[in-house]
């Protein structure tokens, strides 16, 4: 059961890693106008993966120091997710290897 338990932990972090990735790409692609958000379908996923991602980011945001327009915050997020991951699958060795399951 908690093996199980770590395993969706895993794959939700994949989720809003990948979740990340696409709004990172498709933020850039709107900033060099390959996509243009005058189309329907660009613009409401461009607005649903930033209500999705912008919780993730403001708290980092408003941490780190200005860059100039540079956002580093999907970054720290990213590396945050990763060791958390770690931390993760860590402790499902750990429990795994007691015998305490």
């Amino acid at each position: 059961m908690i093996i199980a338990l770590f395993d969706i932990a895993h794959i939700l972090l994949q989720v809003v890693v990948w979740i990340m990735i696409a709004q990172v790409v498709l933020s850039w692609l709107v900033a060099f106008n390959v996509v243009n958000t005058h189309n329907d379908f660009v613009r409401s996923l461009y607005n649903a993966l930033d209500r999705i991602t912008a919780p993730l980011y403001r708290p980092i945001r408003r941490m780190l120091p200005d860059f100039g327009g540079l956002d580093f915050s999907p970054i720290v997020v990213l590396l945050i997710i990763i060791v958390v991951d770690r931390l993760l699958l860590g402790a499902e060795a750990d429990l795994i290897a007691s015998g305490s399951i």
